[in-house]
């Protein structure tokens, strides 16, 4: 009898862990939003100063911007599966560690960030979007090869001096407008062959050592705008303004000249056209912080980027991709200008378009969800009161 009653006990067991199993899968943190099987999670603006409770291990988009958070320590470490993560505009000082290393994207915009060690992100093979602007950053340090997969780096309205060298060398897209750079150093941007896009405007730039760009074989926009050229001395322009005539990509800003655009002397790609402002206007929710923020320009940013992730969770995360994650995907890319509508779509597809006007209905997905919450909780106190009846 003993033995029997352990084994009806045992049976028990794994009955009521196969019920829970679903109800465990129904976490979603009060205080946010879960959509996709809850594991897309919208935590902003929810005035959190640590991370909120009851988040599944397996989640893979997780919003955490506009709150109070100071400190993470190492509690993202876990989320081995977290692929979007969003910290922008807390109180950060510093990246946290041990982030998951299978992290696609990595915002950490309008904190209080100063450097950039070699460990933050050290090893994060996945990485393809790193976005820390609007920081207070003067270095950054990255190690060789230990991002592979980083395409798109966004360094503006931060404190550099100088360019920083040793960058990740499969970079298309560079942004380290608004900045206080003077120089760049001989070699910073020769083993960048991929780069297409380099923005430069808003710095302090009188004059750029000669050959400085010469190896930027596929570059394809450049933005030099917004600088206290040295028009005066044409010993140290001329070379530079030989080159921004003579190259192939678009420059945006030209120096020393009264019009805007120069460059191009290669025929337009169709449907590459660039747009022509000299990027010379902050984004919109630069100087959102602190006490004299103004309400309008902080719920404008708010819902102009809310409304952006949405849109980012739609295309990533949609269930009806082929069995290779890598051959179907969207990139997201910040790019200079007056407003978060920038915020531009770079289709990767080898199968079929799509479109990037569907926004999902985040609140409807929350209340199936809990729906089906309920569903499971009644199904398991039905199923456990026959157990035990019987």
């Amino acid at each position: 009898m003993p033995a029997c009653s352990a084994s009806l006990l045992c049976l028990l067991l794994l009955l009521l862990w196969g019920l829970l199993g679903p109800l465990v899968l129904c976490i979603c943190p009060a205080v946010c939003i879960c959509s996709r099987g809850h594991r897309v999670v919208d935590c902003s603006s929810r005035g959190l100063t640590k991370l909120p409770p009851g988040l599944q291990h397996n989640i893979r988009f997780l919003n955490l911007s506009f709150n109070s958070l100071q400190n993470l320590d190492t509690q993202l470490s876990h989320y081995a599966h977290l692929r979007t993560l969003d910290l922008s505009y807390n109180r950060l000082e510093s990246l946290p560690p041990s982030l998951p290393k299978s992290l696609w994207d990595l915002r950490a915009v309008g904190n209080h960030l100063r450097s950039l060690d070699k460990n933050d992100t050290a090893y994060h093979w996945n990485l393809r979007v790193l976005d820390l602007s609007d920081n207070e950053l003067e270095k950054v340090v990255f190690i060789n090869n230990t991002l592979p997969s980083l395409q798109t780096l966004n360094l503006s309205h931060n404190r550099f001096w100088t360019v920083p060298t040793n960058m990740p060398h499969h970079l298309a897209s560079i942004d380290l407008s608004h900045n206080f750079l003077t120089q760049i150093l001989p070699g910073s941007l020769d083993r960048l062959p991929r780069l297409t896009q380099l923005y430069l405007h808003a710095n302090r730039f009188p004059w750029l050592s000669d050959g400085v760009f010469e190896k930027l074989a596929g570059l394809e926009l450049m933005t030099l705008g917004d600088n206290p050229w040295a028009c005066e001395e044409e010993e140290n322009i001329t070379k530079l303004l030989r080159w921004a005539e003579q190259t192939r990509a678009t420059v945006l800003g030209c120096p020393c000249h009264t019009r805007p655009v120069c460059g191009q002397t290669h025929v337009a790609t169709p449907g590459r056209e660039w747009h022509s402002a000299l990027f010379t206007e902050p984004p919109l929710w630069v100087d959102s912080r602190g006490d004299g923020q103004s309400p309008v320009r902080t719920a404008e940013a708010t819902s102009s980027y809310q409304a952006k992730s949405a849109l980012f969770e739609t295309e990533i995360f949609q269930g009806t991709r082929g069995p290779s994650d890598s051959s179907d995907h969207v990139v997201f890319v910040w790019t200079p200008s007056s407003s978060l509508d920038s915020f531009s779509t770079r289709t990767s597809t080898t199968t079929r378009p799509r479109s990037s006007t569907r926004k999902p209905k985040v609140a409807s997905t929350r209340n199936k969800g809990s729906g089906l919450c309920e569903e499971t909780q009644t199904v398991l106190l039905t199923v456990s009161f026959m157990v035990f009846f019987f």
